[in-house]
């Protein structure tokens, strides 16, 4: 079992990608967190206005994901976590995951320099190692979407060095993610709506 338990139409939309059994885990083991997700993607769709707006912080494609989850229960979370050696013990903070609810890490990477990936699968790894999360998901844009942004005059602005699947793909394969199942979404370009 692996993408195929995901709905059509969620295959149509996304390019997704899968490790260690993250969509099995997910949907028998975390069915609620799984609903979440699937009514997430198919109720998404990516605005014209959220790419053609400039301005700095947080994306609106990153903001609309974050306020759908949080009314579901999901919250952003830094753990405690510590290492012991002997009798000294030593703080070691992760960083901040997007989105989190019973286990399962979710990450919102849109146009942030792609060192972010790093970050993210590292803390995945950890986390997981540690027993805190269960499986780490990433929802990032497709390569694609590059022509939209050209034709929008937005392509400086989502550059090469930013977010997307070419960034992310061969860091999972390399081994970024150690243990962790990972789930990978990309937003492509049948979400896109000029309308909105």
């Amino acid at each position: 079992m692996g993408t195929e338990l995901l709905p059509r139409e969620i295959l149509e939309k996304y390019e997704v990608h899968e490790w260690k059994h993250a969509c099995a885990i997910l949907k028998h083991d975390f069915p609620n967190e799984w609903d979440d997700i699937i009514e997430l993607l198919k109720q998404f769709k990516l605005c014209k206005s959220w790419i053609v707006e400039k301005g700095g912080g947080k994306s609106k494609v990153a903001k609309a994901i974050d306020e759908y989850l949080d009314q579901r229960g999901w919250i952003e979370k830094e753990f405690e976590t510590s290492v012991k050696v002997d009798d000294r013990t030593m703080d070691s903070p992760t960083h901040k995951v997007d989105c989190y609810k019973n286990r399962i890490a979710l990450e919102i990477e849109w146009n942030n320099k792609d060192p972010f990936f790093d970050r993210d699968l590292n803390n995945f790894r950890l986390l997981f190692d540690l027993r805190a999360i269960s499986v780490g998901v990433i929802i990032t844009r497709c390569d694609h979407l590059q022509e939209i942004f050209n034709s929008l005059g937005r392509g400086d602005s989502y550059g090469a060095s930013t977010t997307h699947m070419k960034k992310l793909l061969p860091r999972i394969e390399g081994g970024s993610g150690a243990g962790c199942p990972l789930l990978v979404f990309g937003i492509s370009n049948t979400l896109y709506d000029e309308n909105c």
